[in-house]
């Protein structure tokens, strides 16, 4: 039982920093659903994970 609560409390953990890019991309009105895409569908390579990173960044630095 407890194995089976700490194995979801991982995949939780791990759903949370996979979707990252997208929680910060979400403040940017425009290009949220892209970032979103990005982060989706290449988020489990490393390299879609971190320029889905920086276009969230970015794109939230250009709002202010």
């Amino acid at each position: 039982m407890q194995e089976t609560i700490l194995a979801w409390l991982a995949v939780i953990v791990i759903l949370f920093i996979y979707f990252i890019p997208s929680m910060v991309g979400g403040r940017a009105k425009e290009r949220s659903a892209a970032i979103f895409t990005l982060n989706l569908l290449l988020g489990w390579t490393f390299f879609g994970w971190v320029i889905a990173l920086v276009w969230a960044i970015a794109e939230k630095k250009n709002e202010v």
